[in-house]
């Protein structure tokens, strides 16, 4: 059976189940472009992305989904778990095939996998709304550098582009390396190449952060030292409701 070889976009998955009803063949399994196959033997097939045959997919994914889970194979898509591809392939063909619904036919280890998988990536794209700690540097912009586990940035954005409409701020992912920039107007994906800030910690340098910001940091520091009572400390409840992942981005826990 042929590998399909995509652009590692929801967009070009789609298209690949396209095609695979098209050409009415179904790989094996599907790899992101620069991914080595394991048998060099095996046929690829190159898959470019095609808009409208991915809508026509999305489209018929839709129709055949209950309202709470409309985007439940994107979810599992951004978790970049390893043959998440194929088994939303999988989901898809059942999902054409049979009439009834299947979202909750948990003896199904792809539908199993999906749901809980989308329930993952859901809720770290809670944490994340939770837990961004924006500085703002001396040109006014208000950044955040994030490390999230799964790729929920394309998730949070309408959040923070609600809360904070009047403000230019930049979310930048900082393991995918890419962040979403809003300007007032618009959101604009964008890849930085300054040294301006720390890529481990995502902590912006002193060298371009508003004086205000730094003022207001060290109060915040200085509030959370006060009211942390020693003798009540309870790290294993912390990490409980804030892994410890989260912490080198928070201010109070620097």
């Amino acid at each position: 059976m042929p590998i399909f070889v995509y652009d590692n976009t929801f967009e070009g998955l789609l298209t690949c189940i396209f095609e695979a009803y098209s050409r009415k063949q179904f790989p094996n399994t599907i790899q992101p472009e620069g991914k080595q196959p394991e048998n060099l033997f095996d046929d690829t097939i190159k898959i470019k992305s095609d808009s409208e045959k991915a809508s026509r997919v999305w489209k018929g994914i839709q129709n055949k989904l209950s309202a709470k889970n409309k985007q439940l194979p994107y979810h599992a898509f951004l978790s970049e778990e390893e043959e998440i591809e194929i088994k939303i392939l999988r989901f898809a063909r059942r999902l054409f095939s049979e009439k009834e619904n299947i979202e909750t036919d948990f003896g199904d280890p792809d539908i199993m996998e999906i749901v809980q998988t989308s329930r993952k990536v859901k809720k770290e794209a809670m944490r994340m709304m939770q837990f961004v700690r924006f500085q703002q540097t001396k040109d006014g912009l208000y950044f955040c550098g994030i490390e999230p586990q799964y790729d929920v940035l394309p998730l949070v954005i309408n959040h923070f582009q609600n809360r904070f409409a009047d403000q230019n701020w930049l979310l930048y992912d900082l393991h995918r390396n890419y962040g979403a920039f809003w300007n007032k107007k618009t959101v604009e994906e964008v890849v930085l190449t300054s040294r301006e800030m720390n890529r481990n910690t995502g902590q912006v340098s002193e060298n371009v952060l508003n004086e205000s910001d730094a003022f207001y940091q060290t109060l915040w520091k200085s509030y959370f030292e006060n009211i942390n009572i020693k003798e009540r400390k309870n790290l294993r409840l912390q990490r409980q409701h804030m892994p410890r992942r989260f912490w080198k981005y928070l201010t109070e826990k620097q």
